[in-house]
């Protein structure tokens, strides 16, 4: 299905398009007939996902690939655990897609509304030092190169090739569809607690280490950390869910809706900042439940923020988050949202943030009516002095001479680029910008 380009925008409305056409493919065989029709045309072509990277990654310029139509389950091999895909797979959909295999993905971030695709080819990870982001549990991919080409790249065909296209930025082709290797699906039982920071920024990495998933947040102007601490439990654990009252007011009327309340109140009032985030961390009580662990790693978000977040050795942890405490103060700025501190084990991908090192992420945030810029370019300073990598879907300001300093395998990738996609034909901005022309 093809229709006329219309204004495009991500998520967090920090990036927008009017490609000159629109394609919804619903088979591989038309992405194949998509990109040859643009590389014929002299026209870029990107798949966009669901737009929740905070980055240009999937702006299109030329021809936009809406691949809602190219999602489902493709197979399942319950006894090697393996799940193919279909690219346009909403995260969402797969954990329920899954259930009945009595399969879960290992682990996930805190929003599932990314499409498969859009998850793996820009890093996205949940928290657990035990554990990798999405892309490390990628067993296989299928996608559309340059020339229009249909290739599989897997632990059995071109092995080598795969730490580069399971993390490929969309700079390597289309993915049509992607196999995972999941887990035999688990119950998570939570713990969620405010506790002071100081203690808990002394002993994060203990803590990260000594539990399967922990992560806090910290508003700025206060001293509390809002610690969020998962248990996997055994098969066969019994569920005690949050009731649907508990979970609607804490989650949708507190989390979002008094929330948004909040942060528009502070964007008219700065002054007022400070005492609305004591004021929301005094709010955030401690809680106690179990249940899928789809249902307790994700969580609805609908105010709308912009986001830079890095990748830090582990060790960097308490210094970083001192120097940004410090910059805030020093430069009197009023910041409403959290900043957010999570854990990731080392993997073997090419271009993924915690490529070769265990690693501590660091976000910050701002609401979207908020100049992010100066807040931003400020933390990424600090981030940068702790050979910090920034997240691909979210805001930084690295070219590729920067990033190749932080990457063993950035020139290997870019080699790799040159032999798929010498026409440069899912070029954008953006990649030019990481990647080099």
């Amino acid at each position: 299905m093809t229709a006329t380009g219309a204004l495009w925008r991500n998520w967090a409305r920090t990036e927008s398009a009017r490609p000159i056409r629109v394609e919804r493919p619903s088979s591989p065989g038309a992405v194949q007939r998509a990109v040859r029709a643009a590389a014929g045309s002299g026209l870029p072509i990107k798949a966009a996902g669901a737009g929740h990277s905070f980055t240009g990654i999937a702006v299109a310029p030329g021809v936009l690939l809406e691949l809602d139509d190219l999602s489902g389950l493709v197979e399942v091999d319950r006894e090697r655990r393996l799940a193919t895909v279909l690219a346009g797979t909403r995260l969402s959909d797969l954990s329920r897609l899954l259930s009945p295999h009595g399969l879960a993905l290992q682990n996930l971030g805190d929003i599932d509304r990314q499409t498969i695709s859009g998850a793996i080819s820009t890093g996205t990870h949940g928290t657990g030092i035990g554990f990798s982001g999405l892309a490390g549990r990628v067993r296989g991919v299928s996608v559309v190169t340059g020339d229009g080409s249909l290739r599989r790249i897997s632990v059995d065909e071109s092995p080598e090739l795969l730490p580069a296209f399971a993390l490929g930025l969309g700079a390597l082709g289309v993915l049509v569809d992607v196999t995972l290797e999941c887990v035999d699906a688990f119950v998570l039982s939570a713990v969620e607690a405010p506790e002071p920071l100081e203690a808990t920024i002394a002993d994060a990495e203990r803590r990260a280490r000594s539990v399967d998933h922990f992560e806090f947040y910290w508003f700025p102007h206060t001293r509390v950390a809002l610690t969020k601490t998962n248990t996997r439990m055994p098969t066969g654990s019994a569920r005690a869910p949050l009731a649907p009252v508990k979970r609607w007011v804490d989650d949708d009327l507190m989390a979002n809706g008094v929330y948004r309340a909040v942060c528009a109140a502070g964007t008219l009032l700065p002054v007022a900042v400070p005492s609305l985030n004591r004021a929301a961390t005094r709010l955030t009580g401690s809680r106690r439940f179990a249940d899928h662990s789809h249902r307790v790693f994700t969580t609805t978000r609908t105010v709308r923020f912009a986001e830079m977040e890095y990748a830090l050795p582990v060790a960097a942890l308490p210094a970083v988050l001192e120097e940004l405490a410090a910059l805030i103060e020093e430069r009197r700025w009023r910041i409403s949202f959290p900043l957010e501190i999570r854990f990731a084990a080392a993997d073997d991908l090419w271009l993924s943030t915690a490529s070769g090192r265990e690693s501590a992420y660091v976000a910050v945030h701002r609401y979207y009516r908020d100049d992010h810029e100066p807040y931003f370019r400020a933390a990424e300073e600090i981030f940068r002095r702790h050979s910090g990598r920034p997240h691909w879907g979210k805001i930084h300001y690295l070219g590729a001479d920067e990033l190749r300093e932080l990457y063993p395998h950035f020139d290997d990738f870019v080699g790799l680029r040159n032999e798929v996609d010498p026409r440069r034909v899912f070029a954008n901005a953006y990649l030019d910008r990481v990647l080099g022309p």
